[in-house]
């Protein structure tokens, strides 16, 4: 009886009035019984400090060493959109301006704030940090991306059309392409450069990942940042194939003055502590939960 008792209070919402009715007891009883359930831990009661989100901001900025944060409250399930009005407002105090170049990677919520809207920064170049991946899902489309953000930021885009994984030998011939050499070239001199942060792969929806059977044995990795893969200590993990990569390296990506991480996922706080201590982002746009989870994460201050 103690866990319908509970059931009904706690989870149907019923007065312990109501409740006795429906039970034929007294009030009295139902209190005694309730009671009785919390002392047996079969109801527990939490009490949760409220943090605004400036204040979150604030203590991820400290405790992860960035150099700056946004942190809006969590929204509805998929509207990763929410993340757009904050992320633009960083890349409005960057200081861009004519011919700084911005790298943007994939990723379901870099596919969102794009659609949402960049803010204007005319001349701008924006350029992909990975080649392209041979799948329709709409949060590889790289390129497109690219050319949506050019648009609405009045700026000028380079595509790189060339996959981001292939043979040694195709991977050479692209290299030697002048376009590709100039999307290489872009790498060296971005400014700015949104990412998104990868689950592993164990926990991976299928539809989003084309890993090799090499990437998916890397079962230390917590995530990657345009598939180059991190534990939590921010170890980079090495795999097989990775040699074939046509992609913005680490030492490119810490080169860059503002890398910025674009997740709202929980289950990815390990991947962006990870990331951050890799040092292939310094800043991070996020929601609530998901900052929660990093700093719960965190050892203790």
């Amino acid at each position: 009886m103690l866990h319908m008792v509970a059931k009904l209070h706690y989870e149907a919402e019923m007065s312990q009035v109501d409740i006795a009715k429906r039970l034929g007891v007294s009030t009295a009883t139902i209190s005694r019984l309730l009671q009785r359930a919390r002392a047996l831990g079969i109801v527990r009661i939490e009490v949760i400090d409220l943090i605004s989100p400036e204040e979150i901001t604030a203590e991820l900025v400290d405790r992860l060493g960035l150099k700056t944060a946004a942190v809006v409250e969590t929204p509805s399930a998929g509207a990763l959109a929410s993340l757009a009005t904050p992320l633009g407002a960083m890349l409005k105090e960057a200081g861009l301006g004519a011919g700084s170049v911005f790298g943007i990677g994939w990723g379901r919520a870099i596919r969102e704030v794009v659609r949402a809207g960049l803010p204007r920064i005319p001349d701008i170049i924006t350029v992909p940090v990975t080649g392209g991946m041979q799948l329709s899902a709409p949060h590889f489309q790289i390129n497109e991306f690219v050319r949506l953000a050019a648009e609405q930021m009045g700026g000028t885009p380079h595509f790189l059309h060339a996959p981001y994984l292939s043979s040694q030998e195709l991977r050479e011939a692209f290299l030697n392409d002048a376009s590709v050499k100039e999307i290489l070239a872009l790498w060296d001199r971005m400014d700015v450069a949104i990412v998104g942060i990868g689950l592993p792969h164990a926990i991976n929806p299928p539809e989003a990942s084309a890993a090799t059977p090499s990437e998916q044995a890397l079962t230390r990795a917590v995530g990657d940042v345009i598939r180059h893969y991190i534990d939590e200590n921010g170890a980079v993990l090495h795999w097989d194939g990775e040699n074939s990569m046509i992609a913005a390296s680490p030492e490119q990506l810490r080169a860059t003055p503002l890398v910025i991480g674009v997740a709202a996922t929980a289950e990815k706080a390990p991947a962006i502590i990870g990331a951050v201590r890799a040092r292939m982002i310094n800043a991070l746009v996020t929601d609530t939960k998901t900052a929660q989870a990093i700093l719960d994460s965190l050892p203790a201050a």
